[in-house]
């Protein structure tokens, strides 16, 4: 999806669905030197999109938005406030009732934290997100900074006084990121203090969405490879060898695969929101109302848990507690509000058993993914052919493509939800790296450009994400050339062959080597995990600056190197890779990983500047086209498999 960080994790974001929207109908323009192909099939007109582009965040909402909030501090007797987009779970994505930072500031992106003080207010975002925030946030109220070169305890220091109090909401701040403010501000006299209600909730008042309450279902044994009890047993037997009574899990893509549900609780994400005790010995707890179950889903889980209200949660606690029992929790992901309620003295620090656990795919995962990938690569080949017939018309715009290629995918008949909102960025559009397109800021796209489109699909079997930069027209030299260079460290990570033990930070700088022989770089990181009908991200692993995971056989993770002009074009690729179990090459000495590419969608040959390929990364090209149209060609209606015949030709 889009990019990975490198230094704060990307979050999604919630768009009710408004009702149906219009989609494409099909209809191409003719190939050059060819009879018109027949039109496509009507692509369900009537259907919902699981994405709409209405722009819900007011710009001139946030000077009122703001000054109610002063209002409250003031009351509350606090001199500045923390405003992080998450919520109680601390993963990566939120439902609309907890997109407070957006309602705050306007700001959209997916990763960003705001402080508002009584005379001064900053936005801070990452490399990914600057131009956007400028774009959209009030920045007569707030200052925008950029991560990790600004620093909010230097802000802090900057901003506040002696003995001045900063109030936070302990359940939206992780363990280690209260604990380091708190290291920061130590000598300042500054205070951190959490607060029992978050003031946000009680100014957004009954416009305030409400928690998801939707559905839970059962993830058939078929796809989870693995069953509930035997991962609760593992689980348990890591507690066990670590002298731990208890593990409390918080992230919910742990809690739906360690149970082997899924739901829709979260904007493309088949999570739940839901909290889980498992004890070292005895029966999980699992936090969810009853009701979202079915009878006969109720009666399958109680055979590996009890079913516990989610009011109860806190008792549970103290019970704990209460008893000295010790118990773990991850302090990177788990709410500070945890530690605070058990104590010092019966927190054990560790990580999440589930998050590696659930990264290292099992046989059933990794044939449901290549499974979900084939299909999605049908799709994908149908937009892309689609898009190269139409888009010269000047009649398309980002809109358009970004609905037709949903709806390419919705023709599966498999598709589940979208991964995240497709990002279809024309011309300068594509320069901004996580851009949603909006009604407001949807743009024709015009001969000359790029377009950039980062898009990505839940399938019942597999989780799917892929980028592809199509020219319009006839590219420019530069454009050609950045393209190239991006392709290189593209086809670099590809390629890698690498010792069991590598991390994710040893491989980064593959995807960067030919950018920066030209004195360019990207603001992102290379790669970050995907689930299996789980999240589009997820940890440990990732390819990037801080990527410190150790990459093993089994996991799932993108290949995104990027180039981004600013006001210009943005280009982008990306394939999702299968670590390969080791092997040792043919004279070798030792075992190597590798990858196995996912991803079936060719490249823009017209982007491709052979001059400045190796023989070796031309070959790679040609192979990995040739896989293309055999296991992708034959699905193909007649006009759309001569496209890829083209599209797919040796270098």
């Amino acid at each position: 999806m889009g990019t990975s960080e490198l230094d704060v994790p990307r979050f999604g974001q919630r768009h009710r669905r408004r009702g149906p929207i219009s989609l494409p109908t099909g209809r191409t323009a003719p190939l050059a030197g060819a009879a018109r192909p027949p039109a496509l099939s009507p692509l369900l007109p009537a259907r919902p999109m699981f994405q709409t582009f209405d722009e819900t965040a007011l710009t001139n909402a946030v000077a009122p938005r703001v000054g109610r909030l002063r209002q409250a501090l003031a009351k509350l007797k606090v001199d500045a406030f923390l405003v992080p987009r998450g919520d109680r779970h601390k993963g990566e994505y939120v439902p609309a009732h907890d997109e407070r930072l957006k309602w705050l500031t306007a700001f959209s992106g997916s990763a960003g934290l705001a402080v508002v003080a009584p005379q001064r207010a900053v936005l801070f975002v990452d490399g990914r997100y600057t131009v956007q925030a400028r774009q959209q946030t009030d920045t007569s109220l707030f200052e925008i900074e950029q991560v990790p070169a600004a620093k909010m305890s230097d802000w802090l220091l900057d901003a506040l006084g002696t003995g001045q109090t900063v109030g936070f909401d302990p359940w939206l701040h992780s363990i280690d990121e209260v604990e380091r403010l708190e290291a920061a501000l130590k000598t300042s006299g500054i205070r951190l203090k959490p607060l029992p209600r978050n003031p946000i909730d009680k100014i957004w008042g009954a416009d305030q969405p409400p928690p998801p309450a939707a559905p839970v279902i059962a993830h058939p044994l078929s796809r989870a490879g693995r069953s509930a009890q035997e991962k609760i047993a593992d689980v348990q037997a890591a507690l066990a060898a670590a002298c731990e009574d208890a593990i409390v899990l918080t992230l919910t893509d742990s809690v739906a695969w360690l149970f082997n549900i899924r739901g829709s609780d979260i904007p493309h994400t088949p999570a739940v929101l839901a909290f889980a005790i498992v004890p070292a010995e005895g029966r999980a707890s699992l936090f969810i109302e009853h009701e979202r179950l079915g009878e006969a889903h109720a009666r399958q889980l109680e055979e590996v848990a009890d079913l516990v209200p989610p009011e109860t949660l806190t008792d549970s606690i103290d019970a704990l507690k209460a008893a000295g029992k010790r118990v773990r929790l991850n302090p990177g992901t788990a709410a500070y509000w945890f530690s605070k309620r058990l104590g010092e003295k019966c927190v054990s620090r560790g990580p999440d058993p589930c998050q590696r656990a659930k990264a290292i795919k099992n046989a059933a995962e990794i044939k449901g993914t290549r499974a979900a990938h084939h299909r999605d690569g049908v799709a994908v080949c149908r937009f892309l052919a689609w898009f190269d017939r139409e888009a010269p018309s000047g009649r398309l715009d980002e809109i358009k493509a970004a609905s037709q290629l949903e709806a390419f995918r919705a023709e599966t008949g498999k598709l589940k939800e979208i991964s995240f909102d497709t990002i279809a960025g024309s011309g300068p559009n594509g320069a901004i790296v996580h851009y949603r397109v909006n009604t407001e800021s949807n743009r024709r796209i015009g001969r000359g450009e790029l377009f950039l489109v980062d898009s990505g699909a839940q399938y019942g079997d597999g989780t799917t994400d892929v980028t592809r930069t199509i020219a319009v027209g006839r590219p420019r030299p530069e454009m050609r050339t950045h393209y190239t260079l991006v392709l290189k460290g593209h086809i670099a990570v590809s390629t890698a062959l690498f010792p069991e033990g590598t991390r994710g930070v040893e491989l980064d700088p593959l995807a960067r080597q030919a950018l920066w022989r030209h004195g360019l770089d990207y603001d992102h990181g290379t790669g970050h995990g995907v689930g299996s009908y789980l999240s589009v991200h997820e940890g440990p692993q990732s390819i990037s600056r801080r990527g410190e995971a150790v990459l093993e056989a089994g996991m799932i993770i993108s290949n995104e190197p990027g180039f981004y002009l600013e006001d210009e074009y943005g280009i982008r690729i990306e394939n999702l890779v299968l670590v390969n179990p080791p092997m040792t090459p043919e004279g070798g000495d030792r075992a190597m990983l590798s990858f196995e590419t996912l991803t079936l969608a060719p490249y823009d040959r017209r982007l491709i500047e052979t001059k400045l390929l190796t023989s070796d990364e031309k070959a790679w090209v040609d192979a990995y086209h040739k896989r293309v149209m055999t296991e992708v060609g034959p699905e193909l209606a007649a006009a759309d498999r001569r496209w890829l015949e083209a599209a797919t030709k040796r270098l």
